[in-house]
């Protein structure tokens, strides 16, 4: 998948969420996933699917949303880009809401244990800095 497609469709679901695209593009670096792919299983049996690695945790909501089913969900997150940075989108939007806390948001993304999901959005900030995508204060 070209990375041109990738960006667009990174753009369009942080516009689509009201998301920083910045923490997306960070997310995604975390993550290191690829369109298509299904990384596990985890210790509780899902997988995470394409790109920005989105857990199967996710597809009986997902299903129910679009009215489609578990194993359609599944493939639309990890064989289509612009679904798969959409869904990523809407999980951080939904953390955002719900925390009322971008940093916390990011953590959740990963995990709501703070030490994994601290450590993860640890991860994020320093992707982000290392595109260029965040710089310090004392920089400015």
């Amino acid at each position: 998948m070209s990375s041109s497609v990738i960006a667009a469709c990174l753009m369009l679901a942080a516009q689509t969420y009201a998301v920083p695209p910045a923490v997306l593009m960070g997310i995604y670096q975390v993550e290191g996933g690829t369109v298509g792919q299904a990384v596990g299983p985890n210790k509780n049996g899902s997988y995470d699917l394409g790109p920005m690695q989105i857990n199967t945790i996710w597809m009986p909501e997902l299903a129910k949303k679009w009215g489609v089913s578990n194993n359609t969900a599944m493939r639309w997150v990890k064989d289509d880009p612009c679904t798969n940075m959409g869904v990523a989108a809407w999980i951080l939007r939904n953390h955002m809401n719900e925390t009322k806390n971008l940093s916390k948001a990011i953590a959740h993304y990963h995990s709501r244990t703070p030490r994994f999901g601290y450590a993860y959005k640890g991860k994020v900030v320093t992707a982000m800095r290392s595109k260029g995508l965040l710089r310090d204060e004392a920089t400015r």
